[in-house]
């Protein structure tokens, strides 16, 4: 049996394919980024997973690409984890741009892939090889253009009264904004960058409003700017993206690619159906 797996910092994809490629099942966890949570969590979420854990002995290889795997700690970190799991598998662990990338073009062919979900990254890809010019120091410093990023000037934008007054009172009856339940989520639960990323859904529903609107567009220059424009063929290939921020606000990102002379790619809210037949092809 082979697995693979998709993860974000919110939620984990599963596809599980037979020696054939034909899918056993499908399944999803919550998100298993190794920068926000511990060893002990991790190992709940996997074992709580009824498909996964029956199924444990019956991986023979598990394809792993995640959110929070970008240095060779992190990888160590999770492989470790998946070993123990999967007593039986041979681990694979990249980052989850390789999947981005995987979903949305082919070997062979250039492109820069980025990722707008719970979190957002960038890579240049060679057709073979994956170059990345801005090393990611978690959500808080970085992040541009993500659901994170978005939640967070939301809640600052409440709080320091930029935010439109008929806007605000329609963000509070959505929210509980107290002060108290912020500081627990943000500073005492685990995923506090997922969580900050609920109050981008706000900003999608309301995103005709003025204001939305221009949080939208700021935001999505911001990721363009400091992301994007790193590389210097940014405006000769196709810039593909992958994350629900992306493809919940593809009119308003494609606008944005569009003002900066880029060129606009695929647009993939999960990557894992694409991963599938990534590696159904690498099997023939």
């Amino acid at each position: 049996m082979i697995l693979i797996a998709d993860s974000g910092a919110t939620k984990s994809d599963w596809i599980a394919l037979d020696s054939d490629g034909a899918e056993l099942f499908m399944t999803q966890t919550l998100g298993l980024s190794p920068e926000v949570l511990t060893r002990e969590v991790i190992e709940d979420r996997l074992a709580n997973n009824y498909e996964l854990s029956k199924n444990k002995d019956k991986v023979t290889n598990l394809y792993f690409y995640g959110a929070g795997c970008g240095t060779d700690r992190m990888k160590k970190f999770l492989k470790e984890i998946f070993n123990e799991f999967f007593p039986k598998a041979e681990v694979s662990v990249k980052e989850d741009t390789y999947a981005a990338i995987y979903s949305t073009t082919k070997i062979g062919v250039q492109g820069i892939v980025c990722i707008l979900g719970t979190g957002s990254n960038c890579s240049y890809y060679d057709g073979h090889q994956l170059f990345q010019k801005v090393v990611s120091l978690g959500y808080i410093p970085m992040d541009d253009g993500s659901g994170n990023f978005f939640g967070r000037k939301m809640i600052r934008d409440y709080y320091f009264h930029k935010m439109p007054q008929d806007l605000g009172f329609k963000f509070a009856k959505e929210y509980d904004l107290e002060p108290d339940v912020i500081k627990e989520n943000l500073y005492k639960q685990p995923n506090p960058n997922t969580y900050l990323a609920t109050f981008a859904r706000f900003l999608i529903e309301n995103k005709e409003h003025p204001y939305c609107k221009g949080v939208i567009d700021k935001g999505f220059q911001q990721f363009v700017n400091n992301y994007i424009m790193q590389f210097e063929l940014a405006t000769k290939v196709p810039v593909h993206f992958v994350g629900s921020i992306a493809y919940y606000l593809r009119e308003e990102l494609a606008a944005v690619i569009e003002r900066n002379d880029l060129v606009l790619g695929v647009i993939r809210q999960r990557p894992i159906e694409g991963l599938m037949e990534f590696h159904r092809e690498t099997m023939s």
